[in-house]
């Protein structure tokens, strides 16, 4: 198995990639080559400096400017990362892993790709003995998101998969019945694809959904317990709020995240297993396709990248991905200006 770039330790080499934080606490990430220099309005920093150093050392630039140098986490890592779809956010990703009980060796379907984000982390989750297959209906996701996995681990990872298509179609060609553990949907309308999970997934199996909005929420749970296959859903946020913490000084940060999505989890029953009917009060309230529409990130006027934009940022990713696969052992030399452009497009994503 290939060893993951982002999860190296010991003295800084050539090819790690570096987060350097300055006096004024603004991060810079770099990807280190000999020769080179990291320019900021404050000075310069030669490669050959931190080329040696370990992990979470100090170096003074020419001009005298004290950098922080660390290698930088998976969270940080997703959140600089060119963006061809919004990503998921390290908050939700961490509930994501739990409340699916992604573990070490799983089998586990995810849809659609987006921008690599959850990728990451789920490859992270299952380990080298796991399988992971991502589905994306865009051709553009899927590049940005095959640049940003192949720029962490400095490889393409052999334990995972992108297929293009809908995933009602595709799921059934690439996965036996009864043959996944997980499966993850972060997509606008999961419950069109419920026959071909329900199929694919085991006996005991997790789904999770990751959606938008309580329209969004209300239709997929009705939509799983339609299925008879399911345990009862269970939904719920996750909200993350930093706190101030110096001296006497102690209270909550003036911003957090709050809203970005609601999971929500069910299990595949064995064939022919029927539920206990559970006493709750009916619905009183109806809804049609309209309602459902109207409530779609499109209609509330989400924004979308345009075409120019996700081309732009697939020639970002794609190019650090070349120069992080150039460093391994008896790859060939790296574009010289492919990780200054990919640095640039990631802190602008």
């Amino acid at each position: 198995m290939i060893e993951s770039r982002g999860e190296r330790s010991g003295p800084f080499r050539a090819g790690d990639r570096v987060q350097l934080t300055g006096p004024k606490g603004r991060l810079h990430t770099i990807t280190l080559e000999p020769g080179k220099l990291f320019h900021s309005h404050k000075g310069a920093i030669a490669h050959d400096d931190l080329i040696g150093l370990p992990d979470g050392s100090v170096v003074t630039n020419q001009a005298g400017v004290e950098y922080l140098a660390l290698r930088p986490l998976l969270s940080d890592f997703v959140m600089s990362m060119p963006r061809g779809a919004a990503i998921v956010y390290p908050k939700d990703a961490a509930q994501i892993l739990a409340q699916a009980d992604i573990f070490p060796g799983a089998t586990v379907v995810e849809a659609g790709v987006g921008s690599g984000a959850l990728s990451l982390w789920l490859l992270r989750a299952i380990g080298p003995t796991g399988r992971l297959q991502s589905f994306e209906r865009r051709d553009e996701f899927a590049d940005v998101a095959r640049g940003n996995v192949a720029t962490f681990h400095g490889a393409d990872p052999e334990n995972w998969s992108i297929t293009l298509g809908d995933l009602a179609e595709a799921l059934p060609r690439q996965a036996a019945a009864a043959s996944v553990d997980r499966v993850v949907l972060d997509m606008l309308a999961p419950w069109e694809c419920l026959d071909a999970v329900s199929t694919a997934l085991k006996p005991g199996g997790v789904l999770l959904c990751y959606i938008a909005t309580v329209t969004q929420l209300s239709r997929v749970a009705e939509a799983i317990r339609a299925t008879g296959w399911y345990t009862e859903p269970q939904a719920n946020e996750t909200m993350v709020r930093g706190w101030h913490v110096q001296g006497l000084a102690v209270r909550p940060d003036h911003r957090m995240i709050a809203h970005t999505g609601f999971l929500i989890t069910a299990r595949r029953l064995a064939p022919g297993t029927e539920l206990p009917e559970l006493k709750r009060r009916p619905s009183k309230t109806e809804f049609s396709d309209e309602d459902v529409e109207a409530w779609t990130p499109g209609a509330l006027g989400e924004r979308q990248v345009s075409d120019k934009a996700l081309r732009k940022r697939a020639r970002a990713a794609d190019a650090a991905a070349a120069s992080s696969r150039a460093t391994e052992p008896g790859g060939a030399e790296p574009d010289a200006g492919a990780a200054d452009r990919s640095e640039s497009a990631g802190e602008a994503g």
